[in-house]
């Protein structure tokens, strides 16, 4: 019983090493072990289950590595989400979602007003979505997207498509919202893909750069 929310606070702490770049190229598993505090055993366990999930690569006689960012790798990832994401909203009930457009259109009213003031929004759209799907009744999709969401964050943190994108991303919000608000599922959803695609074409664009 103890061991299990260990392995999820290495999880999550690892991830975040990961993606804020803390952790690059080669693992350093002894000054990593360090760093949090635990033995090698259970870092081990924590590296293993996420190189299973692709957020690392176990190569024989290197160890762990953190992988290159890969626009191939991308390009399946942001429809994989979107459309795993689509299909949560309409497997979640209706009278729910409706419930939601209210406090999904207040973290997009944070979200502009963390933009005026130059601040990071990745967090801010990480709640968004997280709301989104808060009442979504399958454990197993949802399962399905924590586990393949780190994988798309590494390029959404580098490549988050500056002021001009996070004004359209905001109105993409609001619009998905608004779509909610009148039990418009179908509306919702292609907004909702849309805007993972549009987020893809600003990374390939940072890229090319």
């Amino acid at each position: 019983m103890q061991r299990s929310p260990l392995r999820r606070d290495l999880f999550a702490q690892i991830t975040a090493r990961v993606l804020d770049g803390r952790l690059t190229a080669r693992v350093n598993e002894v000054q990593l072990a360090k760093e949090l505090g635990v033995s090698r055993t259970p870092l081990r366990e924590a590296l293993v289950g996420l190189a299973d999930r692709g957020l690392l690569v176990s190569e024989l006689g290197r160890g762990f590595l953190v992988p290159p960012l890969d626009l191939g790798e991308a390009r399946q990832l942001y429809p994989l989400i979107a459309e795993l994401e689509s299909l949560a909203v309409r497997w979640t009930p209706v009278a729910d979602l409706q419930t939601l457009a209210d406090p999904l259109d207040e973290i997009a009213d944070g979200m502009l007003a963390a933009l005026a003031e130059g601040a990071e929004l990745s967090e801010w759209d990480d709640r968004w979505h997280a709301l989104l799907l808060s009442r979504t009744v399958n454990p197993h999709l949802l399962r399905l997207i924590e586990q393949t969401k780190p994988l798309l964050k590494r390029y959404d943190v580098l490549y988050f498509g500056g002021v001009e994108r996070s004004r359209q991303s905001i109105d993409e919000h609001r619009r998905i919202a608004a779509a909610l608000r009148t039990c418009d599922l179908n509306e919702a959803c292609h907004v909702l893909v849309q805007n993972w695609v549009k987020s893809l074409g600003y990374f390939e664009e940072g890229r090319q750069r």
